[in-house]
């Protein structure tokens, strides 16, 4: 077993905003925003799409789009007038977008990952890729930081249940050590809910705005476990899929509640 000096950290931020108190100590930053960006740039990617841009505005993606490029843009969980798709993860299963490149910007994941950039290594992480990217992890065994993307820089459940399940995972793994409180409650909050993901989450405030919008697919489809494996990575300003097989199976996450309302 690793002495506790060298043992790698991993942490849980909440909300963007934090980020600057975090960021000096880790290798690797994990971008999430369950619902659902990093769910929708996850299957894109598994889906063929070449490479997504991420962008922070509206602006930004109305210029590639003016430039030719296909550009998605979502603002409080609708799609922005003049873009043709947003961050649903079903517009980018569409055989159309395969070898294409896709600029997206969305309220909260895009701005997440923006703000992540000067880190060495940014990878997007959700519930759908949940197992192969904790494997992925385990395997790096470098300073790993759980961004959550959050809502508006507010705590989110969904997102702190997924880094959460990051974070237990690794910690389980033994070669990694936690100092922040914010990891302890992310693990705690994941291990409360894991037995019942779907019931636990129907609480969640994000859940009942998207609901109003009657996306009730997308959020089943964001609140699946391990249906993705894919790790998106981001490079030179794109998120490109992770050439990666793991070396073995050492890591499995698994959900009870196969019902949601």
């Amino acid at each position: 077993m690793l002495s506790v000096a060298e043992r790698k950290l991993v942490e849980v931020c909440f909300t963007p905003g934090q980020y600057q108190l975090y960021k000096q100590h880790f290798d690797i930053v994990v971008v999430v925003d369950v619902l659902r960006a990093t769910s929708a740039i996850t299957t894109a990617l598994h889906c063929g799409v070449k490479e997504i841009i991420p962008v922070s505005s509206v602006e930004e993606a109305r210029a590639y789009k003016a430039q030719g490029y296909l550009a998605g843009a979502e603002r409080e969980g609708e799609v922005v007038e003049g873009f043709d798709f947003g961050n649903s993860p079903y517009a980018y299963m569409d055989p159309a977008m395969q070898g294409k490149t896709v600029v997206l910007t969305t309220t909260n994941g895009t701005k997440a990952i923006e703000i992540a950039s000067d880190r060495e290594t940014v990878v997007i992480g959700c519930l759908n890729n949940l197992d192969f990217l904790c494997q992925w992890l385990c395997e790096q065994h470098k300073n790993t930081l759980i961004l959550a993307s959050g809502w508006k820089d507010k705590f989110n459940l969904e997102d702190t249940i997924c880094a959460g399940a990051i974070a237990d995972c690794l910690l389980e793994d033994r070669r990694f050590r936690a100092n922040e409180d914010s990891t302890v409650a992310a693990k705690f909050i994941y291990r409360s809910a894991r037995e019942h993901l779907w019931s636990f989450l129907r609480a969640s405030s994000h859940r009942r705005r998207l609901i109003k919008l009657n996306i009730q697919r997308d959020v089943k489809y964001c609140l699946t476990l391990n249906t993705v494996p894919c790790i998106p990575i981001l490079r030179n300003g794109s998120l490109v899929k992770l050439d990666y097989t793991p070396v073995e199976t050492v890591v499995t996450h698994t959900q009870t509640d196969n019902g949601m309302e």
